[in-house]
């Protein structure tokens, strides 16, 4: 083998590397999401370690990338190719959004990854208003949606600052611990099912405690607080114990009746006389 065949099998092992290294980060991001770690640790980033036996900051980077990776197609397509290392994929998704990473791709192509280092530590990258620093491309990039799915349930996906993120986990935490504490391990829902049943909670708290100035003064029945209420559509009779279930719609989707006399525990009940619905009187509660 020439020195120059030899050359060419170094970048051709090269590119199979940094192609299965997309691989795993694909496989790494959707192990994340189905937190197919949290039976035993903590984060994705300690099984990884344990997984790989790797060091835990590493494995951290590994799962930022990954995830980083979903957000960035361009970024994604050529590390899949082979033709862009970890190492500059690494550097890209640190500050990267959509709009600005065909041009961090090109400094990539022009340079080493030391290089695409130290100019992304400096980086003020561009946008249709100018430059943006890295913080504050961020604060542009943040996002949250809620819709309703077919199934009636939410579904609830988002990007936060890094002070809001981290706010909102600490008031999971707490609500977590308040709905769990004392209670036996091995029955517990799962990790994920906790987590969703504790944002319930937080959001019924955050309404319940006021925002703003609502907070520093009771809101009486009446005031625009009312906008914010959750409220219940339903039939008497649904509300009773052995009654007909009948229609009951919360934001026009329809609910069981053992929702609705759940909810209907700790709600007011306000009953309207309307002979619109089936020639039935129904109720609403809030």
């Amino acid at each position: 083998m020439t020195t120059t065949q030899l050359g060419e099998r170094i970048a051709e092992l090269a590119a199979r590397i940094n192609i299965a290294t997309h691989e795993m980060l694909t496989l790494v991001a959707e192990f994340d999401r189905r937190e197919g770690w949290a039976e035993a640790f903590t984060s994705c980033a300690e099984w990884l370690a344990w997984r790989t036996g790797r060091k835990v900051g590493t494995c951290r980077e590994n799962v930022r990338v990954a995830h980083a990776l979903e957000e960035l197609p361009e970024t994604s397509a050529e590390m899949k190719a082979g033709r862009l290392s970890y190492s500059k994929a690494r550097a890209i998704t640190r500050v990267a959004t959509r709009e600005t990473e065909g041009r961090l791709l090109e400094y990539a192509d022009q340079g080493s990854a030391a290089q695409l280092e130290r100019m992304v530590r400096g980086w003020k990258h561009l946008s249709r208003d100018g430059e943006l620093t890295a913080e504050e491309a961020r604060h542009q990039r943040r996002a949250l949606s809620i819709v309703i799915d077919a199934d009636g349930t939410y579904v609830v996906r988002g990007r936060l600052e890094p002070e809001a993120g981290a706010v909102l986990m600490r008031a999971i935490d707490a609500a977590t611990d308040a709905l769990y504490r004392g209670e036996n391990p091995e029955a517990r829902p799962t990790s994920r099912q906790r987590r969703a049943d504790a944002a319930g909670l937080v959001a019924e708290r955050a309404l319940a405690a006021g925002l703003g100035a609502e907070a520093a003064e009771a809101t009486p029945s009446g005031t625009r607080a009312e906008r914010y209420q959750v409220t219940v559509h339903t039939e008497m009779s649904t509300l009773e114990e052995h009654g007909e279930g009948g229609r009951s719609e919360l934001d026009g989707v329809r609910v069981s009746a053992q929702t609705s006399r759940r909810m209907a525990c700790d709600a007011s009940l306000v009953q309207i006389s309307d002979t619109q619905y089936y020639g039935r009187k129904p109720a609403k509660f809030n």
